[in-house]
């Protein structure tokens, strides 16, 4: 396994959830990944607020998350990409 870091929002929001930080979570746990999870908090204009979303913005460019970071530094942003990346549709 390896080691990974995942920035959500405010949570994972349990298994059935549409949000795509849930589906991020969802993807990773299904693979058989353990993520550490950071609550970021912030949204709609007031993510740069929030110390968690300026540094996934250092990351990625974006204030958004899901955000990824594999233990060796590489970053996989936005759900859907992350979904991808666990083999998962």
């Amino acid at each position: 396994m390896l080691g990974m870091d995942l920035y959500v929002c405010y949570g994972t929001f349990g298994p059935s959830s549409y949000h795509a930080c849930a589906k991020a979570h969802n993807a990773l746990r299904g693979a058989g990944h353990r993520p550490t999870v950071t609550r970021v908090y912030g949204c709609f204009g007031t993510d740069q607020l929030f110390a968690g979303r300026r540094k996934v913005k250092n990351l990625t460019g974006n204030f958004k998350v899901p955000t990824l970071v594999l233990d060796d530094g590489s970053v996989i942003d936005g759900s859907d990409k992350i979904v991808a990346w666990t083999g998962g549709t």
